[in-house]
């Protein structure tokens, strides 16, 4: 019987990868090869390697919601990576191909569907973003993560399946996390994750107050690759790392309570964990507004405590920090009521159902 093969891309962020992460020990279960097309200098093509899977580089143009002269060269490198793709899925011969997301995503769905290959592609936040709207045109379907973005999707294409979580975060252990960053006392423990690329917003907002949340809580800081602060290298009860990968599942297990963007990837991570969260949403001036809408759905749900970067000082920070770890019982009932789901065998069903 022949193997069953399959395509997957997406990057640009972690956010644009870990999801397939969370895909590939499940389809390597069932007996697919698995394949990755990205580009040469992205987060993926790190990441993607590290887990010994082929990986193909294509060309691919940022796209661009603001006026920049690469906005005129970018489209012909985004047609040269269409090409690309093209020419590899047809020698590859995939049973299907699965996008993540990311501007990488569009050549290579573009080229399935020029391969007449069909395309599962996966849209985390409330509405998508602009490489899943140029996308969704040569999707065959596209997976969703919220009940409300079903209304985005036109061509009865879209189908709720929540979103990929890894299996590995179940698996952390809250004594581990503690070891890993060496507390010697006995606090409650707030781990800040500011996205893959960190966010220098919510570092300089922390460490700004970091005497005196030290006060009540220990700090675990994932603060992103470069943003580490050397001067606050040996403060006790203060670990900071650039990047985690085998320590996640600890450190996020150790955590008492989080303060996070509302990327939907994490959030919906914080609330598989059950994980009391304080979301500081990117704002309109850096981004489309996506992680405004994700934290606003989470709030009303009951899950998070939000507070936009406008109204952010040292007070209302300190003081939205207590009454978070005062309540955080009733956040954790509330996500023990939510209907989210691990969306990993959804999607892969999907997968199953179109690779034939």
């Amino acid at each position: 019987m022949k193997k069953k093969k399959i395509i997957l891309t997406g990057g640009g962020s972690a956010g644009h990868v870990t999801p397939n992460l969370a895909l590939i020990p499940k389809l390597r279960e069932l007996g697919y090869e698995v394949q990755y097309i990205g580009t040469k200098d992205g987060i993926e093509k790190g990441i993607i390697e590290n887990e010994k899977i082929k990986y193909h580089v294509i060309s691919s143009g940022k796209l661009r919601r603001y006026l920049d002269i690469k906005n005129f060269t970018d489209p012909f490198k985004v047609l040269k990576g269409v090409c690309q793709a093209k020419k590899i899925i047809k020698k590859e011969k995939p049973n299907v191909v699965f996008s993540k997301g990311g501007f990488v995503s569009v050549p290579v769905v573009i080229g399935a569907y020029l391969n007449r290959v069909p395309v599962i592609a996966h849209e985390s936040d409330i509405t998508p973003g602009l490489a899943n709207k140029l996308s969704i045109p040569y999707c065959t379907k596209v997976c969703v993560t919220f009940p409300e973005s079903l209304n985005s999707i036109k061509g009865q294409k879209g189908v709720l399946t929540g979103t990929p979580i890894r299996e590995e975060l179940f698996t952390g252990k809250r004594e581990e996390g503690i070891k890993i960053c060496g507390f010697k006392e006995d606090k409650p423990i707030l781990l800040i994750i500011g996205g893959s690329l960190g966010s220098k917003f919510i570092n300089d907002s922390i460490r700004s107050v970091l005497i005196n949340i030290l006060k009540d809580f220990n700090v675990i800081h994932i603060c992103g690759k470069g943003n580490m602060d050397e001067k606050l290298k040996n403060t006790v009860g203060y670990k900071q790392f650039e990047y985690v990968k085998e320590e996640l599942p600890h450190l996020m297990n150790a955590a008492d309570i989080v303060i996070s963007r509302a990327g939907a990837n994490v959030i919906f991570e914080l609330l598989a964990l059950k994980k009391p969260n304080l979301l500081i949403p990117l704002s309109k001036k850096s981004s489309r507004g996506d992680q405004i809408l994700n934290a606003q759905s989470f709030k009303q749900a009951g899950y998070s405590v939000v507070l936009q970067e406008e109204e952010l000082t040292s007070e209302v920070l300190i003081k939205n920090l207590k009454t978070l770890y005062k309540d955080k019982d009733k956040y954790i009932k509330a996500m023990e009521k939510s209907p989210a789901q691990n969306g990993v065998d959804n999607i892969i069903r999907l997968i199953e159902k179109y690779s034939k």
